[in-house]
C-alpha cells in the first residue's frame, strides 16, 4: 500500500465543530472544490463522486472517535482499494489542527502515477477545511 499524507492545516474552530461537520457526508462536497469533483451524491455516512486525475471514487465511514478521528474507505464500486483518516487536534480553545492520511492499494506502476494526483487531492481537501465556517 502507498501511504499519503496531507499537510496539516490551521483551522479556528474547537475540534467538536469541525469533527461534526466533516463526519457528516452530507458536507463533504464543501471540502472539494467544484472543477474538481463531478457526480457527488452523499448520505450522512456514504457518498461516491469523480475526480479529475483520479476517477470514480465511493467512500464510507467506518470508524468515528468523536473530536478526534474520522476513518473512511473505499466501497465496492470504486476501482482501487484505500483507507483515509482525517485527524483533527485541537491545541487551544478555538485553534484546531486537521490531517489527511490515505493508503491506497495500487500496484508500484499505478501507484507513482496516482501519488502526485492523490496528493494534490488531499491537500487540496486541507486548504478547503481551512476557509469553511463550520455552519
Amino acid at each position: 500500500m502507498s501511504k499519503i499524507e496531507s499537510k496539516t492545516g490551521v483551522v479556528n474552530q474547537p475540534a467538536e465543530k469541525i469533527y461534526k461537520y466533516i463526519s457528516d457526508f452530507n458536507n463533504f462536497q464543501s471540502l472539494i472544490p467544484e472543477d474538481k469533483v463531478k457526480d457527488f451524491e452523499s448520505t450522512k455516512d456514504t457518498c461516491s463522486f469523480t475526480v479529475e486525475g483520479v476517477g470514480h471514487a465511493g467512500l464510507k465511514i467506518i470508524e468515528k472517535i468523536p473530536f478526534n478521528l474520522i476513518k473512511i474507505s473505499s466501497d465496492e464500486n470504486t476501482t482501487f482499494d484505500f483507507l483515509l483518516w482525517i485527524q483533527i487536534k485541537e491545541l487551544e480553545p478555538g485553534d484546531s489542527r486537521i490531517r489527511i492520511t490515505t493508503e491506497v492499494n495500487l500496484n508500484p506502476m499505478m501507484a507513482s502515477m496516482a501519488k502526485k494526483p492523490l496528493k494534490n487531492f488531499v491537500d487540496t481537501l486541507i486548504d478547503q477545511a481551512e476557509k469553511l465556517s463550520y455552519e
